[in-house]
């Protein structure tokens, strides 16, 4: 790697240093205390915003503005309206009312009327004269037949200081409990924006790259989107400032696809052998076109020396599962070993019932044995396993009589070693990170690579939390099964009633039912169902006398499986859950969901919770039973009834929601992001990852844009080592 010193002293060939800006790691490295402003007791209360350097200061961005450059006669305001104006004071007078704080009266008049501003508990503005120019911003209000503006923001007219009139104001962020306020933001932002005048801002981008996409240079961006002259100046800075952010993520990611594709050496599967044929002919059901052509995707990887990457993104009941042991197989058939990592104990138990059936039959090439075959070996490891069962797991590890594994993150332990993995399958991959991956992935000699996930993911944003891997698609159902029909229940009794006698009608043709709750344990704070209440009191009012069945993560892992294994084998009418059926459960035989306090859950949630219905032949009902409070709250339940597709929701939650809030800020690439958001800036992620693209397949290691190698390796020093700079 090229050393630091090295790069920061190269010149150009006019001798001026090649990082002449100020880089984002200079600002990182600066503490907000070095401003004079910030004394002993404001530090701390700016932390408690997450402001502890001065890059962390100048990405605190404004929330808004105040439209403050418009300026109005006083002649034509209008009472509600918010106006800037500016004239003459002809009147200061001061009323100090018994036992209150005084108050002081100004006269303004601009030459088309006069304006009364009256100040409560600011006696200061006593002092200014008669005849004075100011400039004032508040809203007009009516008093005794007069406008008026109450505590308005004054600016003396030709007085040095922070101007809050006639300006752009910008809002920031701030909290009641910091004690800090947007003047003071507004202020020490001013401040570390002086600070930056003698060198300005490093810029990873060249002129030649901005001007082709239209972005103004870094500077301008900073100064424009905290001191805005009009609304455009403050549109034009965040649109730089957020390809930026995009930028960054994309050339990450691509940089590890680049750096997996061109370094590493995978495994050549043979996709054509006699297992997968076995597997495939005992099928009890014909695959979906979107299963074929997925499994032809993953066996086109497979088939190559490069290490298959690629996501499997699967609508609900799509049957990933399916695919992922087509896959799992191919690696078996060549005398390797397959990993099924899957979140919860509740799902891997699921998945490993599932693939034991499904491979019941199909044998494979054991030259040591009699017949010179086996059948296909498929165990459990999770957190419960017990510890000889887990010794002789690994012993049948080491001597290859183990074909597939699948567990929880019991599988990422030190003491779990695979001789000979040749494909790691990761279900439900959101739940997971990249470390995970890599972990799982470093367990064998670069096996192949498969991740899943139910949760549809809008194409831009797939982009950054995915945009290091190749791609399928399941939007197909399997055929014969019926559409779930989703119904929106109110607080009426008489509705919640018939909610209640279809499933108990639906148990008496011998279906079977899940009521899912919120909570596990009522609570104080936070007024919702608990499954625990909820449980005890449908055992003895709606549903008295059918087999009610307890279940949620707080439960033993024993106790869990056991209730799951009722449910399944129809000893239980009703499962009374948390959300810890969300994912992975396959009970054909339930027909009724019943979601109670749902406009609590996500958008993607409620669709996964729906998902655990409708998996057989018989129609079934979603129940969503809610009184929203919230605008947000209604919009989801409405799109959950109005649509059963995935991929549409995963949008409608995207535009409800925000990334963040789907996909939680901790995964990669959206903590990342300040104000950079989705689907807003679509075409930005779009624009930014054909960027990526262009730079690192013309120029790997950036050798011709050291500005942007630069704030790579500053921001992200290991994966500049991993995957960017070899030389």
């Amino acid at each position: 790697m090229t050393s630091r010193s090295t790069r920061t002293s190269s010149a150009s060939s006019n001798g001026v240093p090649e990082r002449s800006g100020l880089t984002l790691r200079e600002l990182r490295d600066k503490p907000v205390s070095a401003l004079r402003a910030v004394g002993p007791r404001l530090e701390p209360q700016l932390a408690e915003l997450g402001i502890v350097t001065v890059l962390d200061l100048l990405e605190h961005y404004p929330r808004r503005y105040h439209d403050r450059t418009s300026v109005a006669d006083i002649a034509n305001l209008a009472v509600g309206q918010e106006a800037t104006v500016t004239g003459e004071l002809k009147k200061v007078s001061v009323r100090r009312p018994r036992q209150r704080r005084p108050i002081v009266e100004l006269e303004l008049f601009d030459g088309t009327s006069y304006l009364r501003l009256t100040f409560f508990n600011q006696e200061y503005r006593a002092k200014l004269e008669v005849g004075t120019e100011v400039s004032v911003f508040g809203r007009v209000e009516l008093y005794r037949g007069r406008r008026q503006m109450v505590n308005p923001a004054l600016d003396v007219l030709g007085k040095h200081g922070d101007a809050t009139t006639g300006v752009l104001l910008p809002v920031y962020p701030q909290s009641g409990k910091a004690g800090i306020h947007s003047w003071q933001l507004r202020r020490l932002v001013a401040q570390a924006l002086e600070r930056t005048k003698p060198r300005g801002f490093a810029d990873p981008l060249d002129d030649d790259l901005r001007a082709a996409r239209g972005l103004v240079d870094r500077t301008t961006a900073y100064w424009r989107v905290h001191q805005p002259a009009s609304l455009d100046d403050a549109h034009v800075a965040r649109a730089r400032l957020a390809f930026d952010e995009f930028l960054r993520i994309q050339v990450r990611l691509v940089a590890r696809r680049r750096a997996i594709e061109a370094e590493r050496t995978g495994i050549e599967h043979r996709v054509d052998g006699p297992v997968l044929a076995a597997f495939r002919a005992r099928l009890p059901f014909a695959l979906t076109a979107a299963q074929e052509r997925a499994i032809a995707d993953i066996e086109g990887d497979l088939a190559r020396p490069a290490p298959m990457h690629r996501l499997l993104q699967g609508e609900v009941g799509s049957g990933k599962t399916v695919v992922a042991l087509g896959a799992l197989l191919v690696a078996v058939q060549g005398g390797h070993q397959g990993a099924f990592l899957a979140p919860t104990e509740v799902l891997a138990e699921q998945h490993e019932l599932t693939l034991r059936s499904l491979v019941d039959g199909v044998m494979v090439s054991a030259p040591d044995q009699l017949l010179a075959e086996r059948p296909v070996h498929v165990a459990l490891l999770t957190g419960r396993t017990p510890a000889a069962e887990r010794r002789r797991l690994a012993d049948g590890l080491r001597a290859g009589s183990v074909d597939i594994v699948v567990g929880t993150h019991a599988l990422l332990e030190e003491g779990v070693s695979f001789p000979n993995l040749g494909l790691a399958v990761i279900d439900e991959q959101h739940r997971f990170g990249v470390e995970q991956r890599d972990v799982l992935r470093g367990k064998g000699d670069d096996p192949d690579v498969l991740v899943m996930t139910a949760t549809p993911i809008p194409r831009t944003a797939a982009m950054l939390l995915y945009g290091d891997l190749d791609k399928s698609e399941l939007r197909e159902l399997p055929a014969g099964r019926p559409p779930v029909e989703t119904l929106l229940v109110g607080p009426s009794p008489l509705e919640r009633t018939a909610v209640y006698d279809r499933l108990r009608a639906e148990v008496d043709a011998g279906r079977q039912a899940y009521v899912v709750c919120p909570l596990v344990e009522g609570s104080e704070r936070v007024v919702a169902t608990a499954a625990t209440t909820e449980y005890e009191r449908l055992a003895t009012e709606e549903l008295a006398g059918l087999r009610l069945g307890l279940l949620h993560g707080q439960l033993p892992s024993a106790d869990k499986e056991a209730v799951m294994a009722r449910f399944r084998a129809r000893e239980l009418d009703v499962l009374v859950a948390t959300t810890v059926i969300e994912v992975g459960v396959d009970v054909p035989n339930a027909t009724v969901m019943v979601v109670e306090d749902a406009d609590r859950f996500g958008l993607l949630q409620l669709h996964q919770l729906r998902g655990r219905i409708g998996r057989g032949a018989h129609p079934s009902w979603c129940y969503l039973l809610a009184d929203p409070t919230t605008p947000e709250g209604r919009a989801r339940l409405e799109a959950m009834r109005d649509t059963t597709d995935g991929f549409e929701l995963a949008e409608r939650d995207l535009e409800i929601r925000g990334a963040g809030a789907v996909f939680g800020e901790r995964q990669s690439g959206f903590s990342d992001l300040k104000l950079g958001r989705l689907p807003r800036d679509e075409p930005i992620v779009v624009e930014s990852r054909q960027l990526a693209e262009q730079l690192l397949d013309a120029d790997p290691e950036l050798a011709d844009h050291v500005a942007l190698r630069d704030e790579f390796e500053d921001l992200y020093p290991e994966d500049a080592a991993d995957f960017l700079f070899k030389s």
